[in-house]
């Protein structure tokens, strides 16, 4: 199947409650958060880009690590609540945005695509993630989680996703973590002279 998951699924998940996943109240969603939140390799980021935040749980999580976190969603009332969640925090910015049609100007040191990428079709995929190794800056990490799982709205698992993240030029693959029940990746894009950041241990003289 290469068809993307429709607009009126997203719309119908929304429309009974402003939390369709419970992902505010699964121990599940609060581990794969965590476990993403210690994948990233740097202690601090600048700017990140979250597409796809829905309510916003990942985002508050972010903004911990971040100088400024831009978070979208396409639907409106996850927006809306996202936006609710993080009221309180200046540096977080909540848009709706359908992309990848839609993009945010501007760079990135930090870009997360949590339950996101399965829900496009071949050349909606292509698009998100040559869109994605375009505004990473160079040193920037790139993170991914998806549920590993068929769904019937979903067209591929994070198993079947592997190889097409893999494949995209530009990016330079790092750990991950293979759950039973979701795959995480991290990439991050070479520095100008090819070479790539150091790890946290060389960054604290460890090694």
């Amino acid at each position: 199947m290469n068809t993307a998951t429709p607009d009126s699924y997203f719309t119908r998940m929304y429309a009974g409650t402003a939390d369709p996943w419970n992902l505010a109240g699964r121990w599940y969603e609060q581990r794969k958060c965590a476990l993403t939140m210690a994948a990233l390799p740097r202690p601090r980021y600048r700017r990140a880009f979250e597409p796809g935040c829905s309510v916003g749980i990942l985002t508050r999580l972010l903004a911990d690590r971040c100088d400024h976190v831009l978070a979208a969603d396409r639907v409106p009332r996850a927006v809306a609540t996202a936006a609710a969640r993080n009221e309180d925090l200046p540096h977080v910015e909540i848009e709706h945005m359908v992309i990848p049609e839609a993009w945010p100007s501007g760079t990135f040191d930090l870009v997360v695509l949590s339950e996101l990428l399965y829900y496009f079709d071949d050349a909606q995929l292509a698009r998100v993630m040559r869109r994605t190794a375009q505004s990473l800056e160079p040193g920037g990490t790139l993170v991914t989680v998806h549920w590993d799982h068929p769904v019937p709205e979903h067209r591929l698992t994070g198993s079947e996703l592997t190889p097409l993240l893999h494949a995209e030029t530009g990016l330079s693959a790092g750990p991950g973590f293979h759950d039973p029940d979701f795959v995480l990746h991290t990439f991050t894009r070479p520095l100008p002279d090819g070479s790539l950041p150091r790890s946290a241990a060389e960054a604290e003289g460890l090694v």
